[in-house]
């Protein structure tokens, strides 16, 4: 094999290493977006990893359900100002921690006293727990907050994680309270809207809407279906220490 030949072949796999190394932004079908730095198929999956450097930390995807692979083309994070910069040699530079969404949930859950299952079933619906989702109508982060109901919401930057969860769970509550607590309900209006709710008297005619409640309700029953379970299936308490029970399935806490 000639000097050439060689030289294009590494120059080649140095390419497809760079490109696999890359950031990409997963688009999916129904609009939503997830970066990512890597990415495997998995039978009929394909599982997208944030960090190409944490095995831990993945999304998986349903493959037909990606509609294409771009470039993350985000701008690169300014370097901070001077002034951050420490002055003594005893002072260090810490990263910012990173958000534990689920502790988040467990805030907004305790704040708005709705059932954090609830609450990660529908973040598993609207964003699949990224917090970067941006759909083709403009709805952002977690809980998919549109500009306008974030702004009414005093949610400054739905990409904030913990902003995006206490506002959507706090716009959740109030769908409950007026809807009497009707969860269908206030589910169809989180995705279409309380005006098409009542325009139809319940959840409009829109596969979209309907497949969106039917999925959450699912997997929302599943999880206090699966705590049932576990609860009948773990030795008995004494009665004075007895725990209280388990949520029954499609009730959210509150009312």
């Amino acid at each position: 094999m000639g000097t050439k030949t060689k030289l294009g072949f590494a120059l080649l796999f140095c390419l497809i290493a760079a490109a696999a190394s890359a950031s990409e932004v997963a688009v999916l079908r129904n609009g939503f977006t997830i970066r990512h730095e890597r990415r495997v198929l998995i039978g009929a999956n394909t599982r997208l990893y944030p960090s190409a450097a944490d095995e831990t930390s993945y999304v998986d995807v349903p493959t037909a359900e990606i509609d294409r692979i771009e470039p993350d083309l985000t701008p690169a994070p300014e370097p901070p100002p001077a002034s951050v910069v420490p002055t003594t040699p005893s002072a260090k530079l810490t990263p910012p921690a990173p958000v534990d969404v689920h502790q988040a949930v467990a805030d907004a859950s305790d704040r708005y006293r709705l059932d954090p299952d609830l609450l990660n079933s529908v973040i598993r619906a609207e964003s699949g727990f990224n917090p970067h989702a941006l759909s083709r109508k403009g709805a952002q982060g977690l809980m998919q907050l549109m500009p306008d109901t974030a702004s009414k919401l005093g949610v400054p930057n739905a990409f904030d994680p913990e902003a995006n969860v206490d506002g959507g769970t706090r716009y959740l509550r109030e769908l409950l309270e007026r809807y009497n607590f009707d969860l269908i309900k206030a589910l169809a209006a989180y995705n279409a809207g309380p005006r098409r709710v009542e325009q139809y008297g319940g959840v409009p005619p829109y596969r979209e809407t309907r497949k969106y409640v039917a999925s959450i309700v699912r997997d929302f029953n599943r999880k206090k279906i699966a705590q049932q379970k576990a609860a009948k299936a773990a030795p008995k308490k004494p009665q004075a220490q007895a725990a209280t029970s388990t949520k029954h399935p499609a009730q959210p806490t509150g009312n």
